[in-house]
């Protein structure tokens, strides 16, 4: 049985973190937050220890690395996006190996300096790219992977997923501190386009503001108009007032449904990371270029073919 710390533990996301510890046979040991709003554990991990002060917290956590009956093995990470880099060293410097949410860190920059603080300590650090794990994603990748067609697929990609007043008074709706739509919504959309077709060629951005962004990526294999939003006025007319998400991806034409399984997928996260197969910083690199790239950019004037059929609506 493993010990778990897990950071951020009052976050949207922790409940699934908190599930695959348990699912995996695990134990969460320490639980750390800057808010107390996690009687959630109650249900899961009563014996936690819990603390609302990293220091403490960190002092805690340092001196149960002392003895191999107490010592610590994971540090599951849930915290606000722009302080992933600070709790990753944190928990790597602990003599743990790390699980982080999406995205990882912002920039290559901050990626290469895990990469130098997983050599000084010997630990190493995961991220959770759970779409990887989804059964519809695989069989399309093996399906693209054995077609040998000569031009690209065409694919589109829309996924709106609706956020009240609360979320831009929240952290995510500061750039600053979620770095935009595109990254904290997005990338694992870019991860699986990556992980399905390929090396990516071309990255154009078409329109961006603080609660939606589209443009063109092309890849080896695909070329891919994409949509993402957190404003419900965006929703398609058919599903307004029967669903808060739309989730939609064409190739040539197709639908792809992979709506359900999407948010189930973090235990086998963890499990396939508890057997040496989890995806490291190697993995995580090309999406987070894809999206640092994106956050950079001005928008450019969309090409014939390579705006996303949303597009006209917003700059009209």
């Amino acid at each position: 049985m493993k010990k778990f710390v897990l950071i951020g533990a009052a976050g949207y996301i922790a409940p699934r973190h908190m599930k695959a510890i348990t699912e995996t046979n695990n134990e969460l040991t320490v639980a750390y937050d800057i808010n107390d709003s996690v009687g959630i554990i109650d249900s899961i991990s009563p014996q936690s220890e819990f603390f609302t002060e990293f220091e403490r917290f960190y002092d805690y956590a340092h001196r149960l690395q002392r003895n191999s009956a107490t010592k610590l093995d994971y540090v599951a990470i849930c915290s606000p996006n722009y302080l992933h880099l600070s709790h990753i060293t944190a928990g790597l410097r602990l003599g743990c190996d790390v699980i982080c949410e999406k995205p990882l860190v912002p920039t290559l920059e901050q990626l290469d300096e895990l990469a130098l603080v997983e050599k000084e300590t010997g630990k190493k650090v995961y991220n959770i790219l759970q779409l990887r794990h989804h059964q519809a994603i695989l069989a399309l990748k093996e399906k693209v992977a054995h077609n040998n067609r000569a031009d690209k697929y065409d694919v589109v990609l829309t996924y709106i997923t609706s956020r009240g007043k609360w979320y831009m008074e929240s952290w995510k709706g500061d750039p600053r501190k979620s770095f935009g739509v595109a990254t904290n919504i997005g990338v694992h959309f870019f991860d699986m386009l990556h992980f399905i077709f390929g090396k990516l060629e071309k990255n154009e951005l078409h329109y961006t503001d603080e609660q939606k962004a589209a443009g063109y990526l092309e890849y080896e294999k695909a070329r891919v108009r994409w949509f993402l939003s957190i404003d419900a006025k965006d929703l398609p007319e058919a599903v307004k007032g029967k669903q808060t998400t739309y989730r939609s991806i064409t190739i040539d034409d197709e639908e792809i449904e992979f709506s359900k399984g999407f948010t189930d997928l973090h235990t086998t996260s963890y499990q396939e990371i508890l057997a040496g197969r989890g995806y490291g910083l190697n993995d995580a690199r090309h999406c987070i270029e894809t999206v640092d790239t994106i956050r950079s950019a001005s928008p450019t004037v969309a090409k014939a073919k390579e705006g996303h059929p949303f597009l006209p609506k917003l700059i009209k």
